[in-house]
């Protein structure tokens, strides 16, 4: 039977549903399905209403579903906004001690707190729980579970990663045991896979540091604050210098200082904060300096909405800038593309001596699918 079976896990943000999705995502991913995550959150670092949405086939998969097949409910708000989501057979999973009693087929409360408190020892360890009940639900193979939190964790230590094991068992015995009388479906292995998962963001960054970028300066601003973040965390392993500079004109004049010396450099904002470097874009045009310049879209004139996605900046990046200069835009369409054409990007501003835009979505930029890895003997480096 095709299997092809959406979660979403909604609930406030701090809550740790990105922790959720990742875990179960990686999961499956090790067990030779293809993944598909798309992340919906808000300005905000605690509170409002957020959701991660993974969708898992025996197939590539490109996109998400708007049939839900489990509905993971860490807070009341979830089950009002999403429950008209879910498909016939479907299932619902929430703390039946903290919220309203439900009654319907498709509730199956799990006492997610107790048992972070018992067996995690914290109610941090709720979304940990939740992971593993709706595991248990699907009769998924747990031992891919305990290996994807020893990676995840592992770097905190034996006791974080004792902590999380015993947490996710206890949510998965407990789904086991009690609720898989009236669910039936499962999700099995198809087999191994060592494909990689990452997101639009984490391409580019991996495409740039492939293609030899040495430098990179950057204001944090969603949704490409991610592409800065990998680029530093690779820094000792390559050999890289990032700035976090104190403005988005301060990272341009960096970046084209870098390339005029020859350093291949890259900067990455968003449309308001491009605004702030278009008078560096000109410097590089004027100069004939080689630079790249990631610009990730979201919707609304100035500041707009950080958190969405749009595609509505493609004539002002074509012609951002007093007067003319030469450049070239990338549009890339999927995760592949944003690897393979960052890295040509790079060859293209430097065989011509001119900016290049890399234009991106927030869509693509935050969201994480499973991909073949990249064949790195293909990647040319023309200097």
């Amino acid at each position: 039977m095709a299997i092809d079976f959406t979660f979403k896990i909604g609930g406030e943000a701090g809550q740790g549903l990105q922790s959720i999705g990742y875990v179960l995502s990686k999961a499956f991913a090790k067990g030779g399905l293809y993944i598909f995550v798309n992340q919906d959150y808000e300005s905000r670092i605690r509170g409002g209403h957020t959701f991660v949405q993974v969708r898992a086939r025996d197939e590539p998969v490109y996109t998400l579903s708007e049939d839900v097949n489990m509905l993971i409910a860490l807070n009341n708000e979830t089950i009002d906004l999403h429950k008209d989501e879910l498909v016939k057979g479907g299932a619902i999973i929430f703390d039946g001690e903290k919220n309203p009693v439900k009654t319907a087929d498709q509730y199956y409360s799990i006492p997610l707190e107790k048992l972070a408190l018992e067996k995690g020892g914290s109610r941090i360890m709720i979304n940990t729980v939740a992971t593993g009940a709706a595991m248990g639900m699907l009769n998924y193979n747990f031992e891919l579970l305990v290996e994807v939190l020893a990676e995840e964790f592992g770097r905190k230590g034996k006791d974080v990663v004792e902590s999380n094991v015993n947490a996710t068992k206890a949510g998965y015995d407990y789904a086991r045991d009690n609720c898989r009388g009236r669910y039936g479906f499962t999700i099995r292995p198809i087999g191994s896979s060592k494909r990689m998962f990452l997101n639009g963001d984490e391409a580019i960054a991996t495409g740039a540091i492939v293609a030899g970028c040495k430098f990179m300066a950057g204001y944090p601003m969603t949704p490409t604050s991610p592409i800065l973040e990998f680029f530093a965390s690779k820094a000792k392993e390559y050999n890289l210098v990032f700035i976090q500079s104190e403005d988005e004109l301060a990272a341009m004049n960096m970046v084209v200082g870098a390339g005029y010396v020859g350093v291949r450099a890259m900067t990455a904002t968003s449309g308001d904060g491009f605004a702030l470097m278009i008078e560096g874009l000109g410097q590089a045009g004027m100069t004939e300096t080689p630079i790249v310049a990631v610009e990730g879209q979201r919707p609304g004139p100035a500041v707009g909405l950080p958190t969405r996605t749009a595609q509505s900046d493609l004539l002002y990046i074509i012609r951002a800038g007093n007067d003319e200069f030469p450049r070239a835009v990338f549009t890339p369409g999927t995760i592949e593309d944003a690897f393979w054409l960052t890295t040509k990007a790079f060859n293209i501003a430097e065989k011509y001596q001119i900016p290049v835009i890399i234009l991106i979505d927030q869509h693509l930029a935050d969201s994480y699918r499973t991909v073949d890895r990249f064949d790195l003997s293909k990647v040319k480096v023309e200097r």
